[in-house]
């Protein structure tokens, strides 16, 4: 969990943001996993956490601590609880139409997304209800998977005629063991 000490203020963070920035992009491509065409799972931790709540404080020039503390508190939801991870699913269609239909056909996408054990066991996302709104999705989802520590060898979803799945790399898997272990 990211804690308050963590966080600077926004003139501070300007100092440090291009390092800290990069440093994190780095961190993210290891835990960004594609299925398929259109969505795009990417698991968050500790340093993705605290970019979130840095940047948002930064966008918003945030200076009340009050405030500060709200925003530690919500992206701290992301990383989930001990032997879960957290992952934000990126629904990602450019065309306006077809995302606005694809998230009204694909209600039940949240429940359908998985992550396979080495033993081949799938385990379903959990998602926050909230995030679905009047007959749609939200083109961001915010999931968690409870592995009980276990290491993700697979991501996929299974929905209708949306049926993929990707192995994940060797790399992604140790980052995600990392995750696990400091929680």
């Amino acid at each position: 969990m990211v804690k308050r000490a963590e966080i600077v203020d926004y003139v501070t963070y300007e100092d440090m943001r291009a390092q800290f920035r990069a440093e994190v992009m780095k961190a993210k491509e290891l835990r960004r996993i594609h299925i398929g065409e259109y969505l795009t799972l990417l698991f968050e931790n500790h340093l993705t956490v605290r970019y979130q709540i840095q940047e948002m404080v930064r966008a918003e020039r945030i200076v009340r601590e009050s405030d500060i503390v709200y925003e530690i508190d919500t992206y701290n939801e992301l990383l989930g609880d001990e032997g879960e991870l957290g992952c934000t699913l990126l629904i990602e269609i450019e065309d306006p139409a077809l995302r606005d239909r694809k998230l009204r056909e694909w209600w039940h996408l949240p429940e359908k997304v998985y992550v396979v054990r080495e033993n081949g066991t799938r385990i379903a996302a959990t998602f926050d209800e909230r995030q679905r709104g009047e007959g749609r999705l939200s083109s961001v989802q915010y999931l968690k998977f409870k592995t009980n520590g276990s290491v993700p060898v697979a991501a996929g979803v299974d929905l209708g005629d949306l049926r993929n799945e990707t192995q994940l790399k060797h790399e992604q898997q140790e980052a995600l063991r990392a995750d696990l272990a400091e929680r």
